[in-house]
Parts: C-alpha cells; sequence; structure tokens
C-alpha cells in the first residue's frame, strides 16, 4: 500500500479514532487502526469491539492498494509531529512507514485479516429520527448518567420511543435527566446506550445520518463514516415513578444568578444549602469542618414564606449548564423530598441532601 494524504485531514481522523482503540491490551489488533486503499478509496478503522468507527476518504493519492495496521497512540504522536503538509504513508515487509520530505518512521504492523469485521445493517431496523436533534438530547443530560454501576443498564442513556415523541434518560440514582423532543414514531420500542457511546455520538451527529439498530446493536452511517455501538442489556428502571406528579411550590429562577450563588459557596464546599425567601435567596454551605461561605442574592421568589433545600453543587451546575433560557423553573414540595428543575424539554430530579 502507498498513499498520500492531507496532513490535517489525517489527523483529524486519526485523533478521533484513538477513542475506539483498546488502551490497556497493546498487543491486541485493537489497540491498532486500520488503514485500507482500494478502488480510489481510503478506509480508517478503530474498534475496541464495544464500539467502532470508519472513516471513507476520496481526496486521496493511491499509487498501490493495500492494508496495514498502526498502532493507534504512536500514529498520531508521529502526525502531530510533521508538518501542516502531504504525508505519504507506505508498507514494506510488514511495516508501515510514514513520510515527509526529510522525516521518515517505522511501524510495526499486525495482520490485518485479524481486524474484527464491523455489524452491518442487513436484517436490521430503521431508527427514523432527525440525529441532530438526538446528539443534542443526549448531550443535555449526559452528566446524569452514571459510570461504574454494577447495574450496568444505569451506564447508559434510555432511548425511550413513544407514540409521536422519545424520551431520554439517564440517571445516577441521585438525580435523574429526561429530555422530550416530538417527532413522528413509527413504532415503540427503547434501547440502552452506553456512556461512552454517547460521548463519541455528540462529535459524530451534525450530519445528514441514518441509523439502524436490532436487540444488540446500534450503527449509524454517512456519506463519511460508519459508528457502531454495542448496546447495553438490561432493564432501565421506571423513570416515570420517580419524577413527582405533584408540585406544591412552582419558583421561576435566574439561571445566572443561582449559577452565581452556588459558584460562591463551591469554592470550600462540594454542597449547598439554598434558602428560598420571598425577596432573596440564600447559599450556605454545607461543610463537616468550621470553614464557611455564605452569599445572598436579592430575587423575587413570590413565596409568603421560607423554604429551603440542600444540593450536591454539581447536580444543580449541570443542569444550569446545559440549558440556554435565562429563566428555569425549580419544583419543591418539601425539604426531605426530591425537587425538580425543568426548561422547554429538559426535566431533572434531584434528591435533596438532608439537613
Amino acid at each position: 500500500m502507498k498513499v498520500a494524504i492531507n496532513k490535517n485531514a489525517l489527523e483529524s481522523i486519526v485523533t478521533n479514532s484513538n477513542s475506539y482503540l483498546e488502551k490497556k491490551d497493546l498487543s491486541a489488533i485493537t489497540s491498532h487502526i486500520f488503514i485500507g486503499a482500494k478502488d480510489g478509496i481510503l478506509n480508517i478503522k478503530a474498534t475496541d469491539h464495544e464500539i467502532g468507527l470508519a472513516y471513507k476518504l476520496s481526496n486521496v493519492k493511491i499509487m498501490d492498494e493495500g492494508n496495514a495496521t498502526a498502532n493507534g497512540k504512536k500514529l498520531l504522536d508521529i502526525i502531530r509531529s510533521l508538518k501542516d503538509e502531504e504525508i505519504t504513508l507506505e508498507t514494506v515487509n510488514n511495516y508501515l512507514y510514514i513520510k515527509q520530505k526529510n522525516s521518515k518512521y517505522k511501524l510495526p504492523m499486525y495482520k490485518f485479516e485479524d481486524f474484527p469485521n464491523f455489524p452491518t445493517i442487513e436484517n436490521k431496523n430503521k431508527f427514523e429520527v432527525d440525529a441532530v436533534m438526538l446528539g443534542r438530547s443526549l448531550k443535555k443530560i449526559f452528566t446524569s448518567i452514571d459510570n461504574n454501576n454494577p447495574k450496568f443498564e444505569l451506564n447508559g442513556a434510555l432511548i425511550d420511543i413513544k407514540q409521536n415523541y422519545i424520551n431520554i434518560v439517564g440517571t445516577d440514582t441521585k438525580r435523574l435527566s429526561v429530555f422530550r423532543f416530538e417527532t413522528p414514531t413509527q413504532s415503540e420500542f427503547s434501547l440502552i446506550i452506553p456512556k461512552k457511546a454517547i460521548s463519541e455520538i455528540q462529535k459524530l451527529f451534525f450530519d445528514k445520518i441514518e441509523i439502524y439498530y436490532d436487540d444488540t446493536t446500534l450503527i449509524a452511517q454517512s456519506a463519511n463514516f460508519e459508528f457502531f455501538t454495542k448496546l447495553i442489556n438490561g432493564r432501565f428502571p421506571d423513570y416515570n415513578r420517580v419524577i413527582p406528579q405533584e408540585i406544591k411550590r412552582r419558583l421561576r429562577l435566574s439561571r445566572d444568578k443561582m449559577v452565581e450563588g452556588i459558584k460562591t459557596v463551591s469554592i470550600i464546599s462540594e454542597s449547598t444549602k439554598i434558602v428560598f425567601a420571598p425577596q432573596t435567596i440564600s447559599f450556605e454551605s454545607i461543610v463537616e469542618d468550621n470553614s464557611e461561605a455564605k452569599t445572598t442574592i436579592d430575587f423575587a421568589t413570590g413565596l409568603e414564606e421560607e423554604i429551603y433545600v440542600g444540593v450536591k453543587n454539581r447536580y444543580l451546575l449541570d443542569f444550569l449548564q446545559s440549558i440556554e433560557e435565562e429563566y428555569f423553573e425549580f419544583g419543591f414540595n418539601d425539604s426531605n423530598l426530591a425537587f425538580t428543575v425543568s426548561s422547554n424539554e429538559l426535566k431533572t430530579v434531584i434528591m435533596p441532601i438532608n439537613l
């Protein structure tokens, strides 16, 4: 194989591909990136078996067709070190050579035949959805998804397709976020997408994309790339039971003022007691030592008496930093019961800290 390619284009693709590689076992073929040149197209693939990404490039010079593999991290380090000029990739005797003018690098290859096959869309259902909207929805609830929960289904987002709307749900058991958007749907079903896959989806879902799925796999295709992820097999909690059905008090609050108050206290405390009075909102640190932080903002809450709630700062900040609107709704029943924060299609339920 011998090809010439623009440095910036190659660097961008190899950078994205590195997120899909096996990181622990460098002897595995999945620690390598696959590069194949055939019929005027350069294919670049990376996968750790659970998630995968393949690019198709036509704007390359292919002098000799063929296939190669290379350690993804080393290949990226080499490309980054080169100038913003054309790079030549060439295979000779089980080595991949990376060349640019007077610079030359040599990396050992593994057998390209051992590189895993990607799943195909054959016998899979087509998911008719606006991919850009799906990516935006997943971003909104991303911070609420757990990371290493022994209940594997909580380490992903639920895509719950109902008649004419879709709910995107994430929870770490201390908070739960739901983003709802209206869209025509052909059938009702649900999928659980792993958090790692969602992180990568947010980088990709900005183009015309077709999505396919079955019980185990989701595939997204565009003119330039193909993405796949294994789905989480499990029963997601009944999120509707977590959302309070009745709210005693609803406050319309300023996003910026709430962010300012919480950040002031968060310098010394991970949690805050928030006191809502008729004309003010106070923020007090919750700490076990003798340190203290407190700030008060002037804000007409519309209340006739004080109410308060204890909250982990990160939970509230994650919500506030994910919305664009100037105001949001705070739903409150009791200091010891879950409260809600919502803005347009996004609603987050947060368990309070007992004070």
